[in-house]
């Protein structure tokens, strides 16, 4: 039974605030912009729970970093908005590509959250994953036989080829760039922008925010071309689309507005393409370079038979879920996440004052030599049912977790073991690089061509 407000908020009183963390300033701020590998140099520093500044309050707010399982539950599993998405990230985000799923603060997040989550159900996600495997067919037989590929742009095609035909009734193939380069202007612009505690006035036309904003305009453009579509032909092959136009709020009956159908579509597209992609190359990759695991791989999808697969093998597929599973370990696209105290509340055995920014290193937990043996080797056996069973929940987040987890994990799995099994199934990759490049404008993406050998099996 939880605590009455004012018991609970005398217990989080008497806690002792998180400890300050020792680096010098400027460690501490190019280690809060490199999300992927800062987290692990803060937790060094300052431990698992660390509190540290970048200027007075009135300009930026202080900072606590999480990087335990525990600290990771307490900041996501809060239901009652103490801890919420109004960090400067979301709020940046919020006002570049609009107020969607992602970046909704608690009030508005809720009926949003209700109103969407049918829409997400396994029979739905099945029918928008269900094209994947005919998208990779067709993306490996446009593989001249014993030639060499960058693995990044071939499974950016993929993702964007599916994600067009699956979900939105549209060829995407020609308009990759149209969609793709756009999100990443847009939500580079609010990341940086979030990160930096002298801001020019959101009024102000910089070059930046005119590049930012003209961005959004070409992916909103798209979008309501997509939504006008969908209401002219009720026919038109865009699951997606079709049931955002549906949806209905459970309690009040309330549909979506076109502008916020627009919103969750722009944020749906990114990370359909761009999460999607990093995930395919990596795990690619990680097979190109462990021929023995990818052996494996191919020995299960081939006991399937020659047809085409479909989402109700994956099944039948739990190796290949768990070569995933693995890679998103090693590399999840969001390696950390932030959010706010919206009052004061404890983490992992601290006080966290409210107005307190809070950041969780999902790759640092996910990679933490104290919670994983030998952590930065590719082992899929990690996440077999016996390996599984005993895990801490919380130190495995790659769709994070609590009430705002990600709404589309279960399509993404979907489509990740669809795509991963089929390429395997008809090519043996053998990765041509030792290393696999990261760099983070938003999410984490490979930081370079990944290039790999393909030949026919």
């Amino acid at each position: 039974m939880s605590l009455p407000d004012s018991t609970h908020d005398r217990a989080v009183a008497d806690l002792p605030l998180a400890p300050l963390n020792p680096l010098p300033y400027r460690q501490r701020r190019d280690a809060l912009r490199n999300f992927h590998t800062g987290t692990d140099i803060l937790r060094d520093a300052g431990g698992p729970v660390t509190r540290f500044t970048l200027g007075p309050r009135w300009l930026m707010p202080p900072i606590v970093v999480a990087t335990s399982p525990q600290g990771i539950r307490d900041i996501v599993s809060v239901r009652d908005g103490s801890i919420d998405k109004t960090s400067a990230v979301a709020a940046q985000l919020r006002s570049i590509i609009g107020g969607n799923l992602f970046v909704l603060p608690h009030d508005e997040w809720l009926p949003r959250r209700r109103t969407l989550q049918p829409v997400f159900t396994k029979q739905r996600v099945d029918s928008f994953a269900g094209h994947m495997a005919e998208a990779a067919e067709m993306i490996t037989a446009s593989w001249p036989t014993d030639s060499e590929i960058d693995l990044d742009s071939q499974a950016r095609l993929l993702s964007m080829r599916a994600l067009g035909r699956s979900v939105l009734g549209l060829d995407l193939d020609e308009r990759s760039d149209a969609v793709a380069e756009p999100l990443r202007v847009a939500t580079g612009y609010a990341v940086a922008r979030a990160l930096r505690p002298l801001r020019a006035p959101a009024w102000l036309p910089t070059p930046a925010r005119r590049r930012a904003l003209a961005a959004t305009e070409t992916i909103r453009r798209l979008a309501d071309e997509i939504i006008a579509a969908c209401r002219a032909d009720p026919t038109l092959d865009a699951p997606l689309v079709h049931a955002l136009i549906a949806a209905t709020d459970p309690e009040t009956g309330r549909p979506l507005s076109d502008s916020e159908i627009r919103d969750e579509m722009i944020i749906f597209l990114f990370a359909g393409q761009d999460t999607t992609a990093t995930t395919l190359t990596y795990t690619l990759w990680s097979l190109g370079r462990h021929p023995q695991i990818q052996d494996r791989v191919a020995a299960e999808v081939a006991a399937i038979g020659d047809r085409r697969l479909t989402t109700e093998d994956v099944g039948n597929l739990g190796y290949t879920v768990q070569v995933i599973k693995e890679a998103l370990r090693l590399c999840p696209p969001g390696p950390t996440g932030s959010r706010r105290a919206t009052r004061d509340v404890e983490v992992a055995g601290y006080r966290v004052a409210a107005g307190t920014m809070l950041v969780f290193g999902r790759m640092s937990v996910q990679r933490d030599p104290t919670l994983w043996t030998n952590p930065l080797q590719f082992d899929p056996d990690r996440f077999s049912p016996q390996n599984s069973k005993d895990r801490d929940r919380w130190q495995y987040v790659p769709f994070g977790g609590g009430p705002r987890s990600c709404i589309g994990d279960h399509f993404a799995m979907l489509e990740a073991t669809l795509a991963i099994a089929t390429i395997i199934r008809n090519v043996r990759i053998t990765a041509l690089e030792a290393e696999f490049p990261l760099a983070v404008p938003f999410t984490m993406v490979p930081g370079g061509p990944i290039r790999a050998r393909v030949t026919a099996r």
